[in-house]
């Protein structure tokens, strides 16, 4: 049984578990009160599902792509969290989650995901369609863009779909991570994907004085 979260766009918050499916999810679409609502979201999420964190086998996180501000307020919430209980983090791509949603939901052939990065930029992957057992093939991506620059053969290749995601359900994500464990197989890399530099840079030290 997995707490799942994502801040990438939005903010979602669920438990899941392998055999009972999505127990309960709670989400908003406002990029701007990540950090506000994730705690109340977290605690609402465990009581509405009647689980105690103890019963918990870990934490999965939504790694992105996503803003810089947004996504870390996840990543952070979901390491804390799973510190406090001594349970292991699980890193998801977090558009893989949209992709296992669109795929469940009926899709077939080849899909692109694309989220806001905002700066009039967009976040893309690419996938070709699902394995055996149903977990996304991603074939592209995450990579960052102008719209009119996704990659060519995901725009104009034969039978490809685009579906613009307005966020990313935790539930989905964590399901993902149930399904990854349940196979044997990698999680992401336990990196954020930024895929870019934060808008504040550290100060280079104070400024000289003269008189």
């Amino acid at each position: 049984m997995l707490l799942a979260i994502d801040t990438s766009a939005g903010t979602s918050v669920a438990v899941v578990d392998r055999e009972g499916g999505v127990l309960s999810e709670l989400a908003t679409t406002d990029t701007m009160r990540h950090a506000e609502v994730i705690g109340g979201m977290i605690q609402g999420a465990l009581e509405q599902a009647s689980v105690a964190p103890q019963r918990l086998s870990g934490v999965a996180a939504g790694m992105g792509p996503g803003p810089f501000t947004g996504l870390r307020v996840g990543i952070a919430a979901a390491k804390a969290f799973a510190l406090g209980i001594g349970k292991p983090v699980v890193p998801i791509v977090s558009h893989d989650a949209v992709a296992l949603e669109r795929y469940g939901a009926g899709h077939r052939g080849q899909l692109l995901v694309v989220t806001d990065a905002r700066r009039r930029e967009l976040y893309w992957s690419t996938y070709g369609g699902v394995d055996e057992l149903g977990i996304p093939l991603r074939v592209g991506g995450p990579g960052l863009s102008k719209p009119d620059e996704l990659p060519e053969v995901a725009v104009h290749g034969a039978h490809v779909t685009r579906f613009d995601a307005a966020s990313v359900s935790a539930g989905q994500l964590g399901l993902l991570a149930e399904q990854l464990y349940a196979a044997g197989r990698a999680f992401a890399e336990d990196r954020p994907l930024y895929l870019r530099s934060p808008d504040v840079t550290p100060s280079s030290g104070p400024k000289r004085v003269t008189a």
